[in-house]
């Protein structure tokens, strides 16, 4: 909320609504919000109540306010339904009232990530995955600092010198000939 007026501007009611429009899409160019971020907008802002608004009536106003064929709505098309949750959510409110109060909730809010998986940090896994531990032909695959060799630590790749593989004086038969001559 802007401080002082208590009024809130659609700039940064746009740049609410353009942060959950991309949120969760790569392709997503924050013109348009889909049903799923639109519920999730009304969620993370506390527009769903339980009691006067429930996710429901938010899927009931976004099939409501979007184009028959289309799947997604416009920031026109998001004002049209904030309006009509606003009288919902702020009841014995008056119509601009209650819409101030509602952009108030959204304005400034970005996507919250509830339930997101965190890095294991248990001590079996450290276990199976520190380098030093490993033995036999596995300790192979990691070179003195741990990181992988990739292919060479995994495949016995054929030494194609054409020496015996234990014979000490391997590279030494172009300088013998060189020394003859």
């Amino acid at each position: 909320m802007a401080e002082g007026s208590g009024e809130v501007s659609l700039a940064e009611l746009e740049t609410a609504f353009r942060k959950f429009a991309v949120y969760g899409d790569t392709k997503a160019t924050g013109n348009e919000m889909n049903g799923k971020n639109f519920v999730k907008l009304c969620k993370d802002c506390k527009v769903i109540d339980g009691k006067n608004v429930t996710s429901t009536d938010v899927d009931i106003v976004f099939s409501k306010v979007k184009v028959k064929s289309a799947r997604v709505i416009t920031f026109e098309q998001f004002t049209q339904a904030m309006a009509e949750l606003a009288t919902k959510r702020f009841k014995g409110k008056s119509q601009e009232e209650a819409v101030q109060l509602l952009y108030g909730l959204i304005a400034g809010k970005e996507p919250a990530n509830f339930g997101v998986t965190k890095v294991a940090k248990a001590s079996a896994v450290d276990r199976l995955t520190d380098s030093s531990k490993f033995t036999g032909s596995h300790k192979e695959r990691f070179d003195a600092s741990g990181k992988g060799k990739g292919r060479v630590g995994r495949e016995d790749i054929p030494d194609t010198s054409g020496y015996v593989s234990t014979y000490k004086g391997q590279g030494t038969y172009d300088s013998k000939i060189k020394e003859d001559k």
